[in-house]
């Protein structure tokens, strides 16, 4: 940050330093344009405590802190400057910004296996100050630890859908949660039900990038690619394929829809898979928003 700040400004700007020459922290603001490129107009904060070392010399330290014009208005502006600012600046703005609306909401990310729920979930539970809550992690949970792909082998995958249902109806009763929901959730009504209590986002994210994803990671935890035969990649596009003719248009549901393809061709990026997670969040909450606004 600090070298991305240094020198973005098109004249100096000047302070005079015997405004500062005693020991309590003194702060200015002034703004310039970040680069020449860009006319984005960035407003900076800088902290001065000064230290006297001589007669004629003082020593002052500072802290500098970027807000910029209109920061989170889309995730647009955002892929625009991200190579002058940190992302996570942009996130924690936006984050700022929603929080009263949400008033206490559960977020629900839905989505096809691989696309990401429970990382970015995490991430919005961070900036967001909500717990995070994985649906997967709740059904092995309430069958004595057992691992998901287990809990299909030994007790078949209506007995898991039975129990992530129940792990469903257990959030929806509580607030201030983001939950990363199974790729099947969406199949059941009753679980919609429960998730329309809150918020629910679908992240949509192309199935031949979803594939090599699962495929770089290995299928060992993903129980619904295990009857497919061939190389990691091939099974998991087979296989996901299958999946979304048969819950696709349940995704549809969600209260709010993040297309990574929109994000890539927003931000310039050819591959979905090398969107960062901050963007992809960021997203979330304009999505997120914009669903509030139609309230």
């Amino acid at each position: 940050m600090e070298a991305q700040v240094s020198g973005c400004f098109q004249q100096p700007t000047w302070i005079n330093s015997d405004k500062f020459a005693t020991k309590q922290p003194r702060s200015v603001q002034f703004s310039g344009v970040l680069s020449r490129q860009k006319t984005l107009r960035v407003g900076v904060s800088a902290h001065f405590r000064s230290q006297a070392v001589s007669f004629r010399r003082r020593s002052i330290s500072l802290e500098i802190s970027c807000l910029c014009e209109n920061l989170s208005a889309s995730v647009k502006k955002s892929g625009g400057i991200q190579d002058a600012l940190d992302n996570s600046l942009i996130l924690k703005s936006k984050s700022q910004e929603l929080q009263p609306y949400l008033n206490g909401r559960c977020i629900y990310l839905v989505g096809m296996m691989g696309s990401g729920k429970t990382t970015v979930g995490r991430i919005l539970s961070q900036v967001l100050g909500y717990s995070f809550y994985d649906c997967d992690t709740l059904v092995e949970q309430a069958v004595n630890g057992t691992p998901v792909a287990d809990i299909f082998k030994l007790h078949g995958e209506d007995f898991f859908r039975e129990k992530e249902t129940e792990a469903l109806r257990k959030v929806s009763l509580m607030h201030r949660l983001v939950v990363s929901t199974g790729g099947g959730a969406v199949i059941r009504p009753i679980n919609w039900k429960y998730m329309h209590k809150g918020i629910s986002v679908w992240l949509d994210v192309p199935l031949e990038a979803l594939a090599r994803r699962i495929a770089a990671v290995g299928t060992d935890s993903r129980p619904l690619l295990h009857e497919e035969a061939g190389d990691a990649y091939t099974k998991s596009f087979r296989r996901l394929s299958a999946l979304w003719e048969a819950r696709g248009e349940a995704y549809a549901y969600a209260s709010a829809r993040v297309s990574l393809e929109n994000i890539a061709a927003i931000l310039g990026v050819t591959d979905v898979c090398n969107l960062t997670t901050t963007a992809i969040a960021i997203e979330v909450l304009e999505q997120i928003e914009v669903f509030l606004k139609r309230l």
